[in-house]
């Protein structure tokens, strides 16, 4: 397949080959053009898989080393220490190519090839992406699968998929939208009811399993922390989270490090804010008990 590809780019468009990779699922062809255009691929496939339907023999010959009729043939070159003779497979009238693998003797024992596009490869090449043969089958066959499990959760025909989808998008966009805006609403609430106390307390600690950075900076910003010490965290209770540890500069320089090293952790601060990532939010309550007895020995001045 990828001998039949190569040739047929070569000759219609003069693209060569610089390298190719057999993948465990799809195969890339390396060519060496910046780019190569929808319709060239469209024509391409067209023409490799006229090939298959007509039926081109496939022959296998070996030369000698010193055979003038070798530098015809297309190659990379002999290796330095090559010996013996030269194996040489033909697809007759298309291409003549160096090679020591396996091959068919008849294009139409590849049965189809189907060209899934480009990417873009090294500097100014173009990877090009193909299937032969059962790969082609397979592909399908997984597609039709895909295809029937979607029309089962979108509830529609495969034609109408796309649509399906991108409407599912924009309702999930304005409900992420909503619910950013009720997260703050009671970010808001949360720190005005702390405030509208009539003692304030010296330590603020809050966890929250649906919230964010933006959550825990609202509350820190709504309360103020020249005088409180807070502590918010965002999360699974148990398992991975954020955290902010918040309060006057001083305290917070001080803490802050030990905060993230209990809740196994990294986290970086300034100007009184400590914020970081947490992979143990089981130990909010260690981190807790730590703040606690920071504030009953702590000095007036601190």
């Amino acid at each position: 397949g990828q001998h039949l590809i190569t040739a047929i780019a070569e000759q219609m468009f003069g693209f060569k080959t610089t390298s190719w990779e057999l993948g465990r699922q799809r195969s890339l062809i390396e060519l060496d053009t910046p780019s190569v255009t929808a319709e060239q691929v469209e024509a391409l496939e067209r023409s490799v898989n006229e090939k298959i339907r007509d039926r081109v023999p496939v022959t296998v010959r070996e030369l000698e080393a010193d055979d003038p009729e070798i530098e015809t043939v297309r190659s990379r070159g002999l290796p330095d220490d090559h010996v013996g003779p030269v194996r040489i497979v033909d697809i007759e009238g298309i291409d003549s190519n160096m090679c020591c693998g396996t091959h068919v003797s008849n294009l139409s024992d590849l049965q189809v090839i189907k060209l899934l596009g480009t990417e873009k490869g090294k500097k100014n090449k173009t990877n090009l992406v193909f299937l032969a043969g059962n790969r082609v089958l397979k592909s399908i066959e997984q597609s039709h699968s895909t295809e029937k499990a979607l029309t089962s959760l979108l509830k529609n025909g495969p034609g109408e998929h796309v649509e399906a989808v991108r409407r599912l998008q924009s309702s999930v966009k304005l409900l992420q939208k909503n619910n950013l805006n009720l997260l703050r609403d009671i970010a808001v609430l949360i720190a005005r009811d702390f405030k509208s106390k009539p003692a304030p307390r010296q330590l603020f600690v809050l966890h929250r399993k649906e919230g964010d950075s933006e959550f825990m900076n609202i509350i820190a910003n709504e309360i103020g922390t020249e005088e409180t010490l807070l502590f918010l965290t965002v999360g699974d209770e148990k398992e991975a989270g954020l955290f902010l540890l918040a309060g006057p500069v001083e305290a917070v320089e001080n803490l802050g490090p030990r905060v993230a090293e209990l809740l196994g952790g990294k986290g970086a601060g300034k100007r009184g804010r400590f914020q970081g990532k947490a992979s143990k939010m089981s130990r909010r309550g260690e981190v807790q008990a730590l703040l606690e007895e920071f504030i009953s020995h702590r000095s007036p001045e601190v």
